[in-house]
């Protein structure tokens, strides 16, 4: 069961109530006293009735019920929705709508429909629409998803409210009422206890204490939903409520993890982790040599001989040398032609420029000016 120290609940300041001209009445048996004209909340009944409270929470759960956390007032919706969260609880942390509980029916219907645009996104078909018709839709599923996110998967009427502020929440405790639903509620010196069936009288307006309060809730429901939650998928670790760390790791089986890397089970390996890089060898190679360092030999002396392996250019086929150009001679036939015409070409007299060719005709543009005055 999940403990509550009084030095936690100084800390938290769950003993600081309302001012003294703003109080119920009914809340005198849990008020120690006043100071500088603030109530007092006795903690020892805060203690008490916390335990109380959390055996009645334990025992819903124990009997596979679900719980609705509530808790609308800014200073408690962060704290409402990781707690729910975390024990896998439903929760209401903004305004709580109308017929939540009395018009089951047709909040159940606009569940569908966030349901519905959730899988229009996934599908694509909200990117196949307008741009005007797709923001529309999504302004829809946002507003669904603000208000009836914590109730998404709340298929039937929750058997145990847990709220935080009944003052704040009335609508909730008397939908609650009508159906006869029980209420676990942190009360302070403002509110009526009779609305609550579990008193756990404390500050409800200050962060810590409701944060407090909550998660010492939840760790009683994730202490009797652990073993059941580890079942079904694999022994997950369960999230500390403090420091969000891993409570446990499972351990690795020997078998899975030598399956998982491709061993057998004759091979004789033996996985002593699955963090670690470490190959083992099977068992028929180190048991040789094991041996032989027992005996005191040295292991050179038994290895296998090992066969060298012939050179690479023992086994090349040998291949005739390419003749250069230099190396094949010309036909005559061909030379001889060439030769007279290179001795033509040197006796040929100069050919004089015409200028007449270097003329540019009326209309007509040099390429060459034509690119110089570009």
């Amino acid at each position: 069961m999940a403990s509550l120290s009084m030095k936690e609940l100084l800390e938290a300041g769950v003993h600081f109530g309302h001012q003294t001209r703003r109080w119920n009445p009914k809340m005198k048996r849990y008020i120690y006293g006043a100071r500088n004209g603030i109530y007092i909340v006795d903690l020892h009944q805060t203690l008490k009735l916390f335990d109380e409270a959390q055996k009645f929470v334990q025992e819903v759960v124990q009997a596979d019920g679900r719980i609705l956390f509530v808790g609308t007032k800014k200073q408690a919706q962060d704290a409402i929705a990781e707690a729910a969260i975390r024990c896998r609880q439903y929760y209401v942390n903004q305004r709580w709508l109308g017929g939540m509980l009395t018009n089951f029916r047709t909040m159940r219907d606009r569940v569908k429909r966030l349901v519905e645009l959730n899988e229009m996104e996934t599908n694509g078909v909200l990117a196949r629409l307008t741009k005007k018709e797709a923001l529309l839709l999504i302004e829809e599923r946002d507003k669904l998803v603000r208000y009836l996110g914590g109730v998404q998967e709340m298929t039937k009427l929750p058997d145990c409210l847990v709220i935080v502020d009944l003052k704040k929440e009335k609508l909730a405790v008397q939908e609650a009422r009508r159906l006869d639903i029980p209420i676990v509620a942190l009360v302070d010196t403002n509110c009526d206890p009779d609305d609550a069936d579990y008193v756990i009288p404390g500050n409800d307006d200050a962060i810590r204490a409701v944060k407090l309060i909550a998660s010492k809730i939840a760790d009683a429901i994730a202490e009797i939903k652990q073993s059941e939650w580890e079942a079904e998928e694999g022994a997950e670790p369960i999230l500390d409520s403090e420091f969000g760390e891993g409570l446990e790791k499972p351990d690795v089986d020997a078998a899975d993890a030598a399956e998982i890397m491709g061993l057998t089970a004759t091979e004789g390996a033996t996985v002593e982790a699955a963090s670690t890089s470490t190959e083992v060898a099977p068992t028929e190679m180190v048991a040789p040599v094991s041996e032989m360092i027992s005996e005191g030999a040295p292991v050179a002396e038994t290895a296998p001989e090992v066969v060298p392996v012939q050179a690479v250019a023992e086994v090349t086929p040998e291949v005739a040398p390419v003749a250069t150009m230099e190396a094949i001679p010309a036909p005559a036939e061909l030379v001889a032609p060439v030769a007279e015409a290179q001795a033509a070409t040197e006796t040929a007299p100069a050919v004089e420029e015409n200028p007449a060719d270097t003329i540019v005709k009326p209309g007509e543009v040099d390429e060459y000016s034509r690119m110089g005055t570009n």
